[in-house]
């Protein structure tokens, strides 16, 4: 699979990285461990580096399902993993936390999870109004110098706070969803990492699950997938929504590949450090998101796509409210 660089230190990645979450957490049961074990190293044989976690997925189950799966070839890919919330006894989440000290804290039971002496790319899984840009980003700094973290990342982050952070420690990477259905990111938080020179990390680039065509309507989710308390999949959404969907699948149709292809595909040819990281809990989609890695598009290509998109309002929040209240801040 071919490289690409995030951020101005040359953090070199696969185009295509894994987003691990669902293995754990957010789509129902977690899978079982072997399973996802078989899948992460799969993916690495298949030229996937770049793999995302969470200490928020599980929580912590995520970190320690990668940490043993990638420990026989810990040196030759990138963990990236993120900080930011605190939790309760039962493992929910329980509000924000990027206090310095926390930070640090986080950092080091992250260490032993992920069975490694250093995290090649740590996050702040959300802004957290309550602590100063600066001393989350002065706090990575000190892990940096320390050894403990090659690379700084924002998840979710708006723009005023990406410049703040940027100036006290370089920002290697944003994470954010970007997709076909969720464009949002080329009205500012592009243009900006472009000027800055920061890579981007679309997460659900497939717009969880919903461009690959395999959900419609009447589509059934397990009782613990998050999706339920989605806007944008209500059966109404959905069916409204099967219009994007419908667009998509004629132009993969033409080019002889699929949905999933044809949105990562484009995501891909947006710009040179922008790496998508699709999450599956199945080998055969695994095989076909890596697919999209040699899918050409042309420029016209990718105008017809951009025209077909735009003329499809998509209905729904991509957040229930109050996770909405989180991003962009």
């Amino acid at each position: 699979m071919q490289k690409r660089i995030l951020g101005k230190n040359g953090l070199e990645v696969s185009a295509l990285g894994l987003g691990c979450m669902g293995l754990s957490y957010a789509y129902g049961p977690a899978t079982d461990k072997q399973d996802a074990i078989k899948l992460i190293r799969m993916a690495f044989e298949r030229g996937v580096t770049l793999f995302d976690t969470a200490e928020a997925y599980g929580p912590f189950k995520n970190e320690e399902l990668l940490g043993e799966a990638l420990a026989s070839f810990r040196d030759q890919v990138v963990i990236a993993t993120k900080f930011g919330f605190k939790f309760d006894d039962n493992g929910g989440q329980s509000g924000m936390d990027s206090r310095p000290e926390h930070i640090k804290a986080v950092a080091e039971a992250a260490l032993k999870r992920l069975k490694t002496d250093r995290i090649d790319l740590f996050y702040q899984h959300r802004v957290d109004t309550e602590v100063p840009m600066e001393d989350v980003a002065g706090a990575v700094k000190e892990l940096i110098r320390a050894g403990k973290v090659k690379h700084f990342g924002l998840s979710e982050a708006g723009a005023h706070s990406i410049r703040r952070a940027h100036a006290v420690q370089p920002v290697t990477a944003l994470q954010s969803e970007y997709s076909l259905w969720w464009r949002e990111p080329e009205k500012e938080i592009l243009p900006l990492c472009e000027e800055l020179g920061i890579g981007f990390v679309p997460f659900s680039p497939l717009g969880r699950g919903f461009l690959t065509g395999a959900i419609d309507e009447n589509t059934q989710f397990d009782s613990k997938d998050f999706r339920n308390n989605v806007p944008r999949f209500t059966p109404e959404a959905r069916k409204a929504n099967q219009t994007l969907v419908d667009a998509i699948g004629q132009l993969a149709a033409q080019k002889k590949v699929t949905p999933a292809q044809i949105a990562l595909a484009w995501l891909l040819a947006q710009k040179p450090w922008i790496v998508p990281i699709p999450g599956t809990t199945k080998l055969h989609r695994l095989e076909e998101n890596l697919g999209a890695a040699a899918v050409k598009l042309s420029p016209d290509d990718a105008r017809r796509i951009r025209e077909a998109v735009e003329g499809v309002t998509v209905q729904g929040e991509r957040y229930p409210a109050h996770l909405q209240a989180r991003v962009g801040r």
